[in-house]
C-alpha cells in the first residue's frame, strides 16, 4: 500500500513555507489562500514549530479528511499538539473505538430531554444576565456575550451555587486554558500563556474532582450531573477522570464557539438592520418555550449565515497515521493536514455571492448548504461532528430571542469589524455598538 502511494501520490509543488506564511494565510484567509491555491495547487506545504503541515483546499479535500473513510487520519494527535495539555482526553481528542465509546455515553447528556432541561434552566439566567446591558457604558457585544455564556455554562453545565468570587475564578481559569493553546512559547516558562494554562487546568481539575461525589449521589438537571450518572445502552459509565476531562473540554467548547457565533450574528444584524427587524418580529411573535425555540426559522437562518461567514473554528487539523493521499497529493505518515471551514464557506461552486450576508441561502427554496456534503462545515464533519451542536443552537436562539425583544443595536454605516483570525476569530475592538432598550 505504501509503495503504491509513493508511486502515484503527487508531491505538493512550491517551497515549504513557514510561520510567516501561516500567519498570512490566517490573517488574509480568503485572498491569500486563493493566491496560494492558484499558484501551488490543492495542497501546499508548511513547516511550523517543527511540524510538517499540509493545508488542503476545497470541499472534496475536506470530505476526504473529515469523513476519513479509510481511517488514515486522527484528530487526537493533531488537536493534542495545540491544546492537549489543557483539554486532554476531551471528546475531540479521542479517536476511533475509544471516541465512539465515549460519545455513546455522552449522547445521553445531549438528548432531547436533557436539552429541554438545560433550556429551562437557562431562560431566567439569560433574562437576568441581560437586564443591565442597557446601562453598560460603551457596550461591546463580544464582551457582553462572553460573560453571559461563561455564566450560563456554569449555571447550566455545572449546576452548583457559587459565590461570585468563585465564579470569576473559574471563568478566568477557562479563559487562561483556552489562550494557552496559541502560546508561542510552548513550555512551562513562568508568566507565559502556556504556564498560566497549566495552572488553570489544575484549578479546574481540583474543582470538579471535589464536587463529583455529591453529583453522583444527588444527580441534577445540569451536564455535570448527567455525566456522573450517564450510562451507555451496555451499562458503561464514566470514571471520575473521564468526567473531569469531558467537563473541562465541553465547558471550553460551549462558551467560546457560542460567543464567536453570537458576536458575528450581532455584527451582521447591525450591518443589515432589515434582517434585525425580521428577526425581532419573529422573536416577539413567538413564545420562549423549548419547543418554539426549535422552530425559530429566521433566527436559525441568521445563525447559520453568521457561522458561514465567520466559522468559530476556522481551521481543523488531523494527523496522518500512515502514508496516504488527499486529492492525489502524497501526505507522509506523521504529517498534519488542515481543512478550513472559513475558506470553504466562500466556495463559489456552491455559494451564490459568497461574501454577502444572505440568510435566505439556507431557506427551503434554495438550500445552498446541501449542494455538497461538506458545503457547510460550521460544526465540523464526520464522526467528530460537534456533539453539542443542538445545545449550541438552542442556547444561541434563546439568547437572541431575549436580546431582540429587549434591545436594538447599531454600528456606524462605515464601520467594519477588525477581525483577528490568528487563533479563534474575534473582533479586536470587541464590537462596540449603540445599544438601546426597547420601550
Amino acid at each position: 500500500m505504501t509503495a503504491t502511494i509513493e508511486q502515484t501520490g503527487l508531491t505538493p509543488t512550491g517551497p515549504r513555507f513557514g510561520l510567516r506564511e501561516l500567519i498570512r494565510m490566517r490573517t488574509q484567509p480568503i485572498t491569500r489562500n486563493d493566491l496560494m491555491r492558484e499558484r501551488y495547487g490543492e495542497v501546499i506545504r508548511l513547516k511550523v514549530f517543527g511540524v510538517e503541515m499540509f493545508p488542503c483546499y476545497g470541499l472534496d479535500a475536506a470530505e476526504q479528511v473529515l469523513i476519513n473513510r479509510d481511517r488514515a487520519f486522527a484528530a487526537g494527535p493533531a488537536w493534542g499538539h495545540f491544546i492537549g495539555p489543557f483539554f486532554r482526553r476531551g471528546l475531540l481528542l479521542l479517536d476511533f473505538e475509544e471516541h465512539l465509546h465515549h460519545r455513546r455515553i455522552l449522547q445521553a447528556a445531549f438528548a432531547n430531554q436533557a436539552l429541554r432541561s438545560y433550556h429551562e434552566v437557562m431562560l431566567p439566567h439569560i433574562k437576568r444576565g441581560m437586564a443591565h446591558w442597557g446601562e453598560v457604558p460603551n457596550p461591546r457585544m463580544n464582551e457582553l456575550f462572553k460573560q453571559l455564556t461563561l455564566d450560563l455554562a456554569l449555571e447550566t453545565f455545572v449546576g452548583i451555587d457559587l459565590p461570585q468570587k468563585e465564579q470569576d475564578r473559574l471563568n478566568k481559569a477557562f479563559i487562561n486554558a483556552v489562550r494557552a493553546g496559541t502560546s508561542v512559547i510552548r513550555a512551562n516558562v513562568p508568566f507565559t500563556p502556556w504556564a498560566r494554562g497549566l495552572t488553570a487546568r489544575k484549578e479546574l481539575e481540583d474543582f470538579f474532582y471535589k464536587n463529583i461525589p455529591a453529583k453522583r449521589e444527588h444527580g441534577g438537571d445540569d451536564l455535570f450531573a448527567q455525566l456522573c450518572l450517564a450510562k451507555s445502552d451496555d451499562g458503561d459509565e464514566f470514571s471520575d477522570e473521564d468526567i473531569v476531562n469531558h467537563m473541562i473540554f465541553t465547558l471550553m467548547a460551549a462558551h467560546d464557539t457560542s460567543t464567536i457565533t453570537m458576536t458575528a450574528m450581532a455584527y451582521y444584524l447591525a450591518k443589515h438592520p432589515e434582517w434585525q427587524e425580521k428577526a425581532r418580529a419573529e422573536a416577539i411573535a413567538n413564545d420562549t418555550d423549548y419547543d418554539t425555540n426549535q422552530t425559530l426559522d429566521v433566527l436559525t437562518r441568521v445563525m447559520k449565515e453568521a457561522i458561514r461567514l465567520c466559522s468559530p473554528v476556522p481551521s481543523i487539523p488531523r494527523m496522518a497515521l500512515r502514508d496516504t493521499t488527499v486529492n492525489g497529493y502524497l501526505i507522509k505518515k506523521g504529517s498534519f493536514v488542515t481543512v478550513s471551514p472559513y475558506y470553504n464557506h466562500r466556495d463559489r461552486t456552491v455559494w451564490t455571492n459568497p461574501d454577502e450576508f444572505d440568510p435566505d441561502r439556507f431557506s427551503d427554496e434554495r438550500r445552498e448548504d446541501q449542494a455538497h456534503r461538506m458545503a457547510f462545515e460550521g460544526f465540523g464533519g464526520g464522526v467528530h461532528k460537534c456533539i453539542g451542536m443542538h445545545f449550541a443552537r438552542t442556547q444561541v436562539r434563546a439568547i437572541f430571542q431575549e436580546l431582540l425583544r429587549t434591545y436594538k443595536w447599531s454600528v456606524p454605516d462605515d464601520y467594519t469589524w477588525p477581525l483577528d483570525l490568528v487563533a479563534l476569530p474575534f473582533p479586536r475592538d470587541r464590537l462596540p455598538v449603540t445599544l438601546e432598550r426597547l420601550s
